[in-house]
């Protein structure tokens, strides 16, 4: 009679790569919320995370970059839930009609403005923008159209724009 094979359980690549990943995992979800609680509630959230998808079946092979990854989906979920609270709170009133924006930004005002902004203007801008993703896959990780997202990205350039005049002192 043979003894029965065990498996290794897969977090345990995990925790061999956590100590390296952590700083990445932090720094990526500092850099676009802003908030060092919220980071560090979203960077415990992934790390959780992972360890169940990694115990699923078919799921990838763990790396720091598929933890951005992990953490990507974790900030969104973040951004989705800050948007139903926000819009449970008060109604917002949004332009449609924008023109293209060449002008050179003060990153520390535009990191203040976009911290101001809706949390779906917000999530919209900073994977569009900041992560470099397109627009197709802003909209799948928001859950959206792309015809959608456009819209929404339209919105969110000219609530941005406004913000930061506003902020400069200029009203134009």
């Amino acid at each position: 009679m043979s003894e029965p094979r065990v498996r290794p359980d897969p977090a345990f690549a995990l925790l061999e790569l956590y100590e390296a990943a952590l700083p990445e995992v932090y720094g990526y979800l500092l850099s676009r919320c802003g908030s060092v609680a919220v980071a560090e509630e979203l960077t415990s959230e992934t790390f959780l995370g992972a360890v169940t998808a990694c115990r699923g079946t078919g799921a990838p092979p763990v790396s720091t970059r598929w933890l951005i990854g992990v953490a990507r989906h974790k900030l969104v979920d973040h951004w989705r839930r800050r948007e139903r609270e926000e819009r449970g709170l008060r109604l917002v009133h949004e332009t449609g009609t924008v023109d293209p924006w060449d002008e050179e930004l003060d990153a520390l005002l535009a990191r203040e403005v976009l911290a101001e902004l809706g949390a779906h203007h917000r999530a919209a801008l900073t994977l569009r923008y900041l992560d470099g993703l397109a627009v197709p896959e802003v909209a799948k990780l928001l859950g959206r159209t792309v015809h959608a997202t456009e819209a929404l990205l339209v919105r969110a350039r000219a609530a941005f724009r406004t913000a930061y005049r506003r902020k400069e002192g200029r009203d134009d």
